[in-house]
């Protein structure tokens, strides 16, 4: 997406408007989707379910935007890191994979209803949701704190500011509220957590100063720093690194057909591929598996 507009020059524009919900468009960010090809591999797409296999279709919902793992380009469509791989594992099962989108906190039920066939939209794999349906780990991502340069803001001792999250992160529903309760533990004023419906609305009241930082997986959170070019800056350590997951309904053979693709991509490169085009290698895993959740 050559040419467009960076996201700093995007929040200047947003600022008069600010009052009447304005947010930083997902398409001033300029990183392609990478073309990879990859060929059916007939052994591991013979684990798809049948009724999956006869409509020739991967169902996914997904929740944009959230940079770099999934969001829309100036033409509306979904692209991302996310996006770029479950493409890939499409091509390994022999399918065609079709996105819609979702509210976050809609896509495991309709995962578990059979509306989509799998989830992609980073989410944590954790013991709480292994519960409701299995996942398929391909990243570890952890915890990244973000702000505006000299806010002199540390994570661990926030007590009293305003922080924003996406709804139903894991930011939202573990991180934020335990480093609040900690605050009161001691003492001090809770913080104010704010929760956005979506991510790029977080980044955007941490620049237009509606709040004093944001919290957001770690891979999200250098990919908006790295884009907004110096209006924000990473505060604090990396926190609770986790995996992230596919979920996928519980029990369904789909589960052991996906991760031999993801698996069959990180032993034959197109996983590092992908990665480093988005810049994420960082969190690069070498083996992929069925509900990996440590706590």
């Amino acid at each position: 997406m050559p040419g467009r507009m960076r996201l700093f020059a995007a929040v200047t524009a947003c600022a008069a408007l600010l009052l009447s919900g304005c947010v930083v468009d997902e398409s001033a960010f300029d990183t392609k989707p990478i073309e990879i090809h990859v060929d059916e591999q007939p052994q591991i797409a013979s684990l798809v379910p049948p009724d999956i296999r006869a409509g020739g279709v991967l169902k996914v919902g997904t929740n944009p935007p959230y940079q770099p793992n999934e969001f829309k380009d100036r033409n509306g469509d979904i692209i991302g890191y996310d996006v770029d791989l479950v493409d890939a594992i499409g091509d390994v099962l022999g399918l065609k994979v079709s996105y819609t989108q979702s509210d976050f906190d809609k896509i495991i039920p309709s995962v578990q209803s059979g509306s989509y066939h799998m989830g992609m939209s980073s989410f944590t794999d954790s013991l709480e949701r292994e519960t409701q349906v299995d996942f398929v780990t391909y990243y570890s991502a952890g915890i990244q704190w973000a702000a505006k340069p000299g806010r002199d803001i540390d994570p661990d001792d926030a007590c009293g500011l305003r922080v924003a999250v996406q709804v139903s992160t894991t930011e939202d529903t573990d991180e934020v509220p335990a480093k609040s309760e900690a605050c009161v533990a001691r003492g001090e004023e809770p913080i104010v957590k704010v929760s956005f419906d979506t991510q790029d609305q977080a980044v955007n009241a941490a620049l237009l100063g509606q709040v004093d930082a944001f919290s957001a997986d770690s891979p999200v959170t250098a990919y908006a720093v790295k884009k907004t070019e110096g209006q924000l800056e990473q505060i604090g350590p990396t926190y609770d690194s986790a995996p992230y997951g596919f979920p996928i309904r519980k029990g369904s053979a789909l589960s052991e057909a996906v991760r031999q693709a993801v698996q069959y991509l990180m032993d034959n490169g197109q996983y590092r591929k992908i990665s480093e085009h988005w810049g994420v290698q960082a969190g690069m895993v070498q083996t992929s598996q069925i509900n990996g959740a440590q706590e």
